[in-house]
């Protein structure tokens, strides 16, 4: 039987730049397996991004100026799901970004952004956009940390950027290592034992 007490007393305290993790089990549908970056975390409350969420829809379908421009949008979270969000690893070249964790910023002017993406100095690799974010009001994170919802780890680079991300759930737990490293292995229904 999973005693998700034991690992999970090992978390992390959530604070911006860290990863959250879905415990195996979770049912809500906007959460099932993923992977958060918290972008704020604070007494006011929490948002963040679901990293492994891609949507069947590209930048260019929101925008159509940019029809060459392929890159693909992720489902950010259910809270404002018509609002366009991005993490990039652009830094000082977008005025107004907010350094999220190590090499990893938020936002910024958008008005740069199309000059650059329109001059072609963005890659795919450099760029997330999402729809949507995930939120949760004050010690929310909390009390569902103390129900064992979440794990939290250190965000990488590497991982929010990730375009294998329907392993990058399992692929982070695995990287932790140790009883995290079982729990990747984890079937999503607990009764295909």
């Amino acid at each position: 039987m999973f005693q998700k007490e034991n690992i999970f007393s090992k978390n992390d305290k959530p604070s911006k730049g860290k990863i959250l993790l879905s415990e195996p089990f979770m049912l809500d549908p906007n959460f099932k397996r993923s992977v958060i970056l918290l972008c704020e975390h604070t007494n006011e409350g929490s948002f963040g991004f679901i990293l492994n969420r891609r949507l069947d829809l590209s930048f260019s379908d929101a925008l159509p100026e940019f029809a060459y421009l392929k890159v693909p949008v992720y489902f950010g979270g259910p809270v404002e799901p018509d609002t366009l969000h991005y993490l990039h690893v652009l830094g000082d070249e977008l005025s107004g970004s907010e350094e999220i964790a190590d090499g990893v910023f938020w936002g910024g002017s958008f008005e740069t952004l199309k000059i650059l993406l329109s001059q072609e100095r963005v890659k795919s690799n450099q760029i997330r956009f999402f729809l949507g974010y995930s939120g949760w009001g004050a010690k929310q994170i909390e009390e569902e940390l103390s129900q064992n919802s979440w794990i939290v780890t250190n965000a990488q680079c590497s991982d929010i950027f990730n375009n294998d991300q329907e392993k990058l759930w399992a692929n982070i737990l695995k990287d932790m290592g140790g009883d995290y490293k079982s729990i990747a292995g984890y079937p999503e229904n607990p009764n295909w034992n």
